[in-house]
């Protein structure tokens, strides 16, 4: 059997804040580089990104021999303790991502090694690479790397700023002990540092055994975060521990990135409170739907704030878009991303049908957002995936700008709870009417602010 050695790495500058992550296979008997893999991800948390490099890693290994032995070594105690199953994964942004990742191998032949950070730097450059590239508006390419690539012994090219990473590494010599784990709800560490070449660390692990608090400061959360990140930071992470509040910003941040979430009007579905989803019959709008999209339309023309319209690429939200747009004078650009849910074999069903015929299918599902619909439907846990990596890419395309993004319930409803960092089950707590109005704005700095939610003063 081969075997592989996967290096990963993830950073962001903010944390969350511009973000990437590197990975390496390497080969385990030669130690050979047999494939590298960089991507600059937009605003994003470093434990996402780090998670995000283990799995572009994984992916890469399966790529080369999908028979293969694979042994991870990351810098991030948490991604290494998670997939090694002795601490919980709590934070329903990363627990899609670690699924994801325990799915590309059987699990009986990966293994997990936790190193110091010194031992990643492969992966470290790569995360930093990505990160370098996206401050100047591209992305990562080994055609466009620095010369660094061909001399594995030379010395990495310097960082222009500083990447947060994963606490797990313990304090440098001289440092308070502890200085750079600090649990949820602790008081800010004093009179130490924790590893300053490590960069400033978050600590967010949890362990199944009371350990450590696995914290919202290891999610992928764009909401203001004054009582969330609270006693999270490393100390000396950031300008005088300073954190952003909720509502408002500092006002050097400059103008957000606001997406206005546009539900689609009413199909001859919707009024039958149908699963409508993206694999199903596609409807169109009903007359009524048409009638809702010319007042949505009219509303916006009348606020005069949009900018560019996206929509996803079903025909009940691409007609929606296209009445919307020709009364702005805007295209529409398709946004693949934004689709519905795929809703499995209950497309088209009432739920009162899909308890009689599938429920205990039903029942996971309403469960557990890792369950999908019955017959190879989307879960909601792989829906999040999704969304949080368009948004990230909208978010990097349209800064400073007013987009408005045309699409369904489960996209919208998943860009709110992201954003406020809710729990997955807040999603069947949130009533979205056809044809209402949302909005999130998005920061410099990563955080985010719900302004409006579920509006239909339009329709009235």
């Amino acid at each position: 059997m081969r075997e592989f050695i996967v290096e990963a790495d993830g950073g962001s500058r903010g944390n969350p804040g511009p973000a990437g992550y590197g990975a390496a296979v390497l080969d385990a008997a030669t130690g050979e580089t047999l494939a590298e893999h960089a991507e600059y991800l937009g605003v994003a948390t470093n434990n996402v990104a780090e998670y995000r490099g283990l799995l572009a890693g994984l992916r890469a290994a399966h790529a080369l021999d999908p028979a293969a032995a694979v042994h991870v070594r990351m810098d991030s105690k948490l991604v290494i303790e998670q997939m090694s199953g002795r601490w919980k994964i709590k934070h329903p942004d990363l627990k899609p991502l670690a699924a994801a990742a325990g799915r590309v191998f059987p699990a009986d032949r990966v293994t997990y090694e936790w190193i110091p950070r010194e031992r990643n730097k492969h992966a470290d450059r790569l995360a930093n690479e990505a990160m370098d590239a996206g401050a100047r508006g591209e992305q990562w390419s080994a055609a466009s790397a620095p010369d660094t690539r061909a001399r594995p012994n030379a010395a990495p090219a310097p960082e222009p700023g500083p990447a947060t990473h994963e606490a797990g590494a313990p304090p440098a010599p001289g440092g308070a002990a502890g200085a750079g784990v600090r649990a949820e709800g602790a008081p800010p560490v004093s009179g130490g540092a924790a590893d300053a070449g490590a960069g400033d660390r978050t600590a967010c692990a949890s362990s199944a055994s009371g350990g450590p608090a696995d914290t919202g400061a290891g999610a992928d959360v764009r909401a203001a975060r004054a009582t969330a990140t609270a006693g999270r930071t490393a100390s000396g992470a950031g300008p005088e521990g300073a954190v952003a509040t909720p509502g408002w910003a500092p006002a050097d941040l400059g103008a957000p990135a606001t997406f206005v979430l546009l539900r689609h009007g009413e199909t001859p579905l919707t009024p039958q409170k149908r699963f409508s989803g993206s694999g199903g019959t596609d409807p169109s709008l009903s007359g009524v739907g048409r009638e809702q999209a010319e007042k949505v339309a009219a509303a916006l023309a009348r606020r005069g704030t949009v900018q560019a319209v996206v929509s996803s690429p079903l025909a009940r939200t691409r007609e929606t878009a296209g009445i919307v747009a020709a009364r702005l004078g805007l295209g529409v650009t398709v946004e693949e991303g934004l689709r519905e849910t795929d809703f499995g074999a209950w497309e088209g069903l009432t739920f009162g049908e899909v308890s009689e015929r599938y429920p205990d299918d039903l029942n996971a599902w309403l469960a557990s957002p890792e369950a999908a619909p019955t017959g190879g439907g989307e879960s909601f846990a792989t829906t999040a995936v999704r969304i949080a990596a368009t948004r990230d890419k909208l978010v990097a395309a349209h800064a400073g700008r007013t987009v408005l993004l045309v699409t369904h319930v489960t996209p919208i409803k998943t860009f709110v709870q992201l954003a406020l960092g809710a729990p997955p089950e807040s999603l069947f707590r949130m009533e979205l009417s056809a044809a209402s109005l949302s909005a999130v704005a998005y920061y410099a700095d990563g955080n985010a602010s719900v302004r409006l939610f579920n509006d239909t003063s339009h329709l009235r």
